[in-house]
């Protein structure tokens, strides 16, 4: 696969203010802004047009997550005008908005793109979508739906660049997978078995594995966390009444809170997780392939 380069401009010299990005040889633009910076961004002309827009922002219902309101619009000003006045919309506190730059992008093509993305932000399972309902794709052109497609690659490569994860799916590893660059790590005591990969630096707790239920008087790093896996059914009641299970492949920051959740207790999951074939901790096996990279440093004891 070959690089690619996303110019990023700094439109007020703020890495948090307004922005803009582009990709080298496609059409598309993107404005990205806190939402208290929409008074600015309304004097700029590419708001005024046709474009596809995505309002971010905290879940009201679960601080462990993110809400997600995907829309289109003749003018996305207009839309996000009407937006900022909608109580439904309090959780918003930033924007992302695509449009073309030839301004070749109508009505229906961005309808076509709303529903991709939305249907796109179902399948990722990362966030709750504030869309009440999921529009269908209008009927487009053969050519002009392959456009729309490239369109749409476009954007999800662009997004998590500029640091909207909404799209990226949970990875779905498999034993049989398991390499030097993505070993299995294992982790149990206290009733519980866990088990667990690195990939595309997400750390990924194994559908199957299990969890404390009740976790420790002093537990607080990842508490939070577990209580929204329940809450999403991703952590469910096993054949065990002391443990929980978790229902599918959940992806964690770090390996420490992953280990959190599984033992119920603050913990250092740099040293809990090992390979069962080596013996290595997961801190080990990182400053082992830092070496590798001739990178020299002190192993991790504790």
């Amino acid at each position: 696969m070959h690089g690619k380069t996303i110019r990023i401009h700094l439109v007020d010299g703020a890495p948090t203010g307004v922005r803009t990005a582009e990709i080298m040889n496609w059409t598309g633009h993107a404005l990205v802004f806190p939402r208290a910076k929409l008074a600015d961004v309304a004097k700029r002309p590419e708001v005024r047009r046709t474009g596809l827009y995505c309002l971010v922002g905290p879940d009201p219902e679960s601080p462990t997550r993110e809400s997600v309101y995907i829309g289109e619009g003749d003018s996305v000003l207009t839309r996000l005008g009407l937006h900022n006045k909608d109580e439904l919309k309090e959780f918003w506190t930033r924007t992302v908005v695509f449009v073309s730059k030839d301004e070749n992008l109508t009505k229906s093509h961005v309808r076509y793109l709303e529903s991709r993305l939305i249907e796109l932000t179902k399948q990722s399972g990362r966030v709750s979508l504030a869309n009440a309902t999921s529009p269908p794709c209008p009927n487009l052109p053969e050519a002009d739906i392959a456009d729309m497609e490239y369109f749409l690659a476009q954007i999800e490569m662009m997004l998590p660049v500029l640091g909207f994860m909404f799209l990226q799916r949970a990875p779905e590893p498999a034993h049989v997978e398991a390499t030097a660059d993505s070993p299995l790590f294992a982790l149990s005591g206290v009733g519980v078995k866990a088990e667990a990969r690195e990939i595309d630096g997400e750390f990924v707790v194994l559908k199957g594995s299990t969890a404390r239920r009740q976790g420790v008087e002093s537990w607080s790093s990842g508490r939070s966390a577990r209580d929204a896996l329940i809450e999403e059914g991703k952590l469910v009641d096993g054949a065990d009444p002391e443990t929980l299970v978790f229902a599918d492949n959940v992806s964690f920051s770090s390996p420490s809170t992953a280990a959190s959740v599984v033992l119920g207790a603050n913990t250092n999951g740099r040293i809990k997780w090992t390979i069962p074939s080596t013996g290595q901790t997961y801190a080990d096996w990182q400053e082992a392939r830092l070496k590798m990279a001739g990178v020299e440093g002190t192993s991790e004891s504790g």
